[in-house]
């Protein structure tokens, strides 16, 4: 008996060896990621899209043979938009998962938050839907880089429209009451010549907020030209819906500083119709300007999902495929040396060439003005997206934030010019 428990143990302990070092081997042979997303709260719907395309380029590459030799595997969490929460699970995913990298996020507050962790723990993080002019500017770090646009970019490329439409009218502001929003208003108003508050004035709404007629009627009291919705995701979408039901559209021009398809589909095409804005990429443009790239991730896209992708979804694709190319160009998974490759870096895969500007790790890019089209264009469509008519756009270069500017905004919040020093420099 003795001697059958001591076979029996035996057996035991090599059946437990085996097995640990199958997981270690396993584990040396991937890399985990984390997609830090609202899965839930106002803009889950960009965050479905995020986790979508994060999912098809993680697949793509995995198939290709992964990030040097590795297989990535995504861990995911549902920030809800909460910049606390976003936090708590960055922190999370470093400390208990062993992430390399965090990206997501449709939220500019969430996207601080979660630079700040990544900061002090020497993660890289990629803000992927956060369009603060803060979030490269005043709180820029040396681990956070953003792929899309933001508010600024969106002002100058949309300024020479509103100047040749619109100089001289009268605007009113509806704005989110949080960083994007007050980014958004301000890089508007100094671009459209409408900063006397006195004139083309406004209001703040709190966020997240269901209820827009207070402030709609504020708005028709004052009998705009212009009326600008700085509001994002479902937010804009119940706006937009009360705006047309109160009549609103056919005595002024509304703007929506920062589009998405989803944002447009959950608007209507009734309401939504006519509605000027900009974003950074819309599935229309790689079939506009032949982007190969861009074509073949629309149609992988809406093959999986019978949709078409967003400005979101393509920002998740195109962070994945950056983070790969960054490293197999170091070499490694450390973050300093992912930090160095992809600094000054140029890139083109769904667009046209975009930069990673090497002093705020902006990805410097084209920005599109866009019309919403009339309803019956967009109910054409197989899907009911066909929503976007690009009006106009703007080189990057033009439209960013110079350095010297940069300087500036960093000396006023009493901010170093410079993002901090890796240990190589």
């Amino acid at each position: 008996m003795l001697h059958g428990r001591s076979v029996f143990t035996r057996i035991f302990i090599g059946l437990f060896l085996l097995l640990s070092a199958s997981m270690a081997f396993a584990s040396q042979d991937t890399i985990k990621i984390a997609l830090n997303y609202p899965e839930t709260g106002p803009y889950r719907k960009e965050g479905k899209d995020q986790w979508k395309a994060a999912y098809l380029a993680k697949n793509e590459i995995n198939a290709a043979g992964g990030i040097l030799n590795k297989q990535i595997e995504l861990v995911t969490y549902d920030t809800k938009s909460s910049a606390a929460l976003a936090a708590r699970n960055a922190a999370q995913a470093i400390d208990n998962e062993g992430v390399k990298m965090v990206f997501g996020g449709s939220s500019s507050a969430v996207a601080v938050a979660v630079s700040k962790v990544c900061q002090e723990k020497e993660t890289l993080f990629f803000g992927t839907l956060t369009y603060s002019t803060t979030v490269t500017g005043s709180e820029g770090r040396r681990h956070t880089f953003r792929e899309c646009y933001d508010s600024w970019m969106a002002a100058r490329a949309m300024s020479s429209y509103l100047k040749k439409n619109f100089s001289g009218q009268k605007y009113f502001y509806i704005t989110a009451d949080y960083t994007w929003g007050w980014t958004t208003e301000a890089s508007l108003r100094k671009f459209s010549g409408t900063e006397d508050k006195s004139v083309h004035k406004g209001v703040l709404t709190p966020f997240p907020s269901t209820d827009f007629s207070s402030a709609l009627k504020k708005a028709e009291k004052e009998r705009p030209d212009v009326l600008v919705l700085v509001l994002f995701g479902q937010e804009m979408a119940n706006a937009i819906r009360s705006a047309h039901k109160m009549g609103m559209k056919d005595r002024m021009q509304i703007l929506v500083p920062n589009l998405t398809i989803g944002m447009a589909e959950r608007g209507g095409p009734r309401a939504m119709e006519g509605v000027v804005g900009t974003l950074p990429w819309c599935w229309q443009i790689p079939y506009k300007y032949n982007y190969t790239k861009g074509i073949k991730f629309v149609e992988d896209f809406q093959k999986k999902h019978q949709r078409y992708p967003s400005t979101s979804a393509a920002s998740a694709y195109a962070i994945m495929h950056e983070y790969k190319s960054a490293v197999e160009r170091a070499g490694s998974f450390e973050s300093k040396k992912v930090i160095k490759a992809l600094e000054g870096h140029r890139y083109q895969l769904l667009k046209d060439q975009q930069v990673w500007r090497s002093f705020d790790h902006q990805s410097v890019q084209t920005v599109y003005v866009v019309r919403c089209k009339p309803r019956e264009e967009v109910v054409k469509n197989k899907y009911n997206l066909d929503y976007f008519e690009i009006i106009d756009s703007l080189p990057g270069d033009l439209a960013a934030i110079t350095r010297q500017q940069w300087h500036d905004v960093r000396r006023k919040a009493g901010k170093p010019t410079r993002l901090e020093k890796l240990p190589s420099d």
